[in-house]
């Protein structure tokens, strides 16, 4: 065994029984040990938005307090949109309607949301898979039209056909499970 392999071993199992996680370590030419840094934000129930580093070793909540009672102000998300993708697009297809983008523009314009998460919808017709990719496609054609008009996105999710919110059974249900919610995150 090198000096070299010795020494990224002795790391890796003292950042294992730490508790942390470097992901890939490497060695520089130099023979220091270097590794990379994890990261990440997480919101929690009350929308409050939460900054790790280092496999949590550090960790804060963004600082945003409210000025007279110093207390945090998170943000709340509000279902601000839930529309049935047939309003939006064509049978079977992740391309916007002339229409269905007018729309959306026209709401992300007049929002007063600081960010949106998106989520696609679809019922049970055709395959797990084609329905996943389907909503996922959706999602992504929802939240470039918002981009595109300066909206700013932190979530897009393709829920294909795993959360419905009526019966499959009928044609009506089916329709109120083709759809896009949006969430506003508003302070």
């Amino acid at each position: 065994m090198t000096f070299k392999s010795w020494l990224r071993a002795v790391v890796l199992v003292v950042c294992a029984g730490a508790g942390l996680s470097f992901g890939t370590m490497a060695l520089a030419q130099d023979g220091n040990v270097t590794g990379k840094i994890e990261w990440g934000v997480w919101v929690d129930a009350d929308g409050c938005q939460h900054w790790w580093a280092d496999g949590g070793t550090e960790g804060y909540m963004v600082p945003r307090r409210n000025a007279k009672t110093g207390k945090p102000v998170c943000t709340k998300p509000v279902s601000c949109l839930s529309e049935g993708t047939d309003t939006f697009f064509a049978s079977a297809s992740a391309r916007l309607t002339a229409s269905g983008r007018e729309e959306l523009e026209a709401f992300f314009r007049g929002s007063d949301a600081f960010s949106y998460a998106i989520a696609g919808h679809t019922d049970s017709q055709g395959s797990d898979a084609y329905n996943q990719a389907l909503s996922e496609a959706r999602v992504k054609a929802v939240a470039d039209v918002a981009r595109s008009v300066g909206a700013v996105v932190d979530s897009e999710v393709g829920f294909g056909e795993k959360q419905p919110v009526a019966s499959n059974d009928t044609a009506s249900g089916m329709a109120k499970n083709r759809r896009v919610e949006i969430i506003c995150k508003k302070g």
